[in-house]
């Protein structure tokens, strides 16, 4: 146990935090379906809803764009003279109180008064250059000494703060054996280095120098690997730096470097260190440049921050892009995210990433036969399950439509109970559900001694056996109007929510998923969802039906349902040699066999309806007499109500069957 008085509490940072909800798929499962069903591969369709993100919740782009636009702000913000302005700023106090130190010492030979003036009149337009010069000048004012030896001081401390983030602030007003300690540091981190660049360092080498010198790495490297990342990107962010400037500006600041410190060595070892890591991380940015264009003038030190906040940007930039082989969002620094753009961005970037590992490794996407992902049998379920609840609201909000008739009726109870879901239509089972409103509303903090209130989640109704099965095809046109009038992805959607319905509710039921285009093609619920709209000319109900008759045939014993989903009128019809034949404006031979094998059907004694898309007289000429030949239904939905319009539909058909078994009239 650990002591009360030594526990110390703080921001967990240990990655995803395991006390947090799971991620919420419903939204990002949707999102992948629906561009799915509107063709795209599941793995686009992944990277797309990524990459717009959710209703509540920013995307990659979005990400993108924040990186962008801070990048932007970074270059616009500052210009690189800071240090340049720094040195002249004191070059000038150094001289204008040499001045006025020569003016008033009445004491001065005035030869040698006069040779200062002229030497001090004289100096070089050049900063370097003065202060080169001066470097011998025997100073008669000790604010103008104080002055020009800060110009040293700050040289050394820029230089230095180029390589050691903060060494800029920790030397202010360093003395001479603070100014020893990094020198020894410097030698120590050059023959550390060049050890390992030669293969013969070893861990106790790089520990004792960290227990020597770890005070001037702050970043607390594990190893000296760690060490060479963290100075190779702010030395290569230092020779960026330097590319970036003017020339003139650059050969200023070299020729100033020497004067850093007064010391010679320390720009040799610097040099040694900018070699050895050029030769350790020779894949670092150690040649590129930017344009800055603002006001705000950097010195050496923050001018390299600058520009080792750009490369990471830019690392970022192209991790958020996941436009290279292999990409995944894991793959996102999150840590250097939070420091760019905020902790928020961050935990934006984990709920993605976490959306996608739950996506691949949760069993939505699963990998097919011929290495293409596909969505899953579970995703389907999951899909199918929120497409049934939203057409559930739809036909609840149909006043008059709602069967009332059908309770008791669906069949012998088998003694257990579950949760209603839409399509229930057996009794409640009144002591589960007042049990159900009763817990939570303790579970909410409330008295059930005054009173509760019943919820849909309450609900719990008995199981019962359904007396009436039903054989179902659903027909849907696939020829490509379906798509070009925007009503492929509606088809597919009504399709799922039908296909949960049966296989969930009405488990007795067979349902048979028939595509009509140039041909017709008997397909499972994953191939239909994952169809391309296809520019193939041709509206096969014929060859629809034949499939129709088929699988009725199958099922001799059961109800025999037909729902047609169709935007246009027959134009193909199949040979006796299997093949197409294909007319524009509808041929009076595709028009016979279509009707002929309709009227086939109508003899079983099929429950049938026409679902008609569109505004075309043509087809609503058609589907008319073809409901009057079979006593069929015609029923003409907006494309947003398809879904609610087939399922209702299909519970009005397995009512209506289960009602004449019992000898009761509709």
């Amino acid at each position: 146990m650990v002591p009360h008085d030594r526990a110390r509490y703080g921001r967990y940072a240990g990655g995803p935090d395991p006390l947090a909800p799971p991620v919420d798929l419903a939204e990002a499962l949707e999102a992948v379906a629906e561009d799915v069903m509107a063709g795209y591969s599941p793995r686009h369709a992944l990277q797309e809803y990524l990459r717009r993100g959710g209703r509540d919740r920013e995307g990659l782009d979005d990400l993108a764009r924040r990186v962008q636009q801070r990048r932007r702000d970074l270059l616009g913000r500052h210009r690189l003279d800071g240090t340049l302005n720094e040195v002249r700023k004191l070059l000038d106090t150094a001289v204008l109180e040499e001045r006025k130190q020569l003016a008033r010492d009445a004491m001065m030979d005035n030869t040698d008064r006069a040779f200062r003036e002229m030497q001090l009149q004289n100096l070089p337009a050049s900063t370097a250059a003065a202060v080169n010069e001066l470097t011998s000048y025997d100073w008669q004012s000790g604010a103008a000494r104080e002055a020009y030896e800060r110009i040293k001081d700050l040289l050394g401390r820029e230089v230095l703060d180029q390589r050691f983030a903060g060494m800029k602030q920790a030397l202010e007003s360093a003395t001479d054996q603070d100014r020893e300690a990094v020198s020894a540091m410097l030698r120590d981190l050059n023959e550390l280095l060049g050890k390992h660049r030669r293969g013969e360092d070893t861990d106790a080498d790089f520990q004792e120098f960290m227990a020597r010198h770890g005070q001037f790495f702050p970043e607390n490297p594990r190893s000296v690997e760690e060490l060479v990342d963290a100075l190779a990107k702010r030395a290569a962010a230092a020779q960026r730096l330097l590319q970036s400037m003017s020339a003139e500006q650059r050969d200023e600041l070299m020729r100033l470097s020497a004067q850093a410190f007064g010391s010679p060595e320390l720009m040799a070892r610097l040099d040694q260190l900018d070699d050895t890591l050029r030769a350790l991380r020779p894949g670092e940015d150690w040649s590129g440049s930017e344009r800055f264009e603002g006001q705000e003038g950097l010195g050496l030190g923050d001018g390299t921050g600058v520009l080792q906040d750009i490369g990471e940007l830019d690392a970022l930039a192209e991790q958020l892009s996941q436009s290279y082989s292999g990409s995944r969002l894991d793959d996102l620094d999150l840590d250097a995210l939070a420091r760019q753009l905020g902790q928020g961005a961050a935990v934006t970037a984990r709920t993605l990433a976490e959306i996608e590992r739950a996506m691949h490794d949760g069993g939505y996407l699963r990998r097919g036969a011929d290495g293409d992902l596909r969505l899953s049998p579970q995703a389907m379920r999951r899909l199918g399950k929120s497409l049934l609840r939203d057409t559930a609201r739809q036909l609840s909000g149909r006043q008059g439509r709602r069967e009332t008739r059908t309770a008791g009726a669906a069949g012998d109870q088998t003694g257990s109970s579950r949760q209603w879901e839409f399509g229930d239509a057996e009794p409640w089972d009144v002591t589960r559900t007042m049990t159900n409103a009763i817990r939570r509303t303790v579970a909410e903090g409330g008295d059930p001694g005054r009173g509760f209130r019943l919820g849909v989640d309450d609900i719990e109704v008995t199981e019962t056996e359904a007396r009436t099965q039903a054989a179902v095809v659903l027909l849907v046109d696939v020829s490509f109007s379906m798509a070009a009038e925007g009503r492929w992805v509606p088809m597919k959607r009504t399709a799922l929510a039908l296909h949960h319905l049966v296989s969930t509710k009405f488990r007795g039921d067979r349902l048979q998923l028939v595509t009509f285009g140039r041909y017709a093609q008997s397909m499972d619920i994953g191939q239909l969802t994952a169809l391309p709209a296809l520019r193939e000319q041709g509206t096969n109900l014929h060859h629809g039906l034949l499939l129709a008759g088929r699988f009725f045939r199958k099922h001799p014993s059961m109800q025999h349902v037909l729902l047609v989903v169709t935007d246009g009128e027959p134009t193909a019809h199949l040979l006796p040699d299997g093949e197409s034949w294909f007319c524009w404006p509808p041929d009076r031979e595709t028009i016979r066999a279509t009707v002929t094998e309709l009227d086939r059907l109508g003899r079983t004694g099929v429950q049938a309806t026409f679902f008609r898309l569109g505004n075309d007289p043509g087809l609503e000429r058609f589907v008319q007499r073809m409901a009057r030949r079979i006593d069929a239904r015609v029923v003409a939905p907006d494309v947003g109500g398809l879904g609610a319009a087939v399922v209702g539909e299909y519970l009005r058909a397995h009512v209506r069957s289960s009602y004449d078994d019992a000898g009761w009239a509709l």
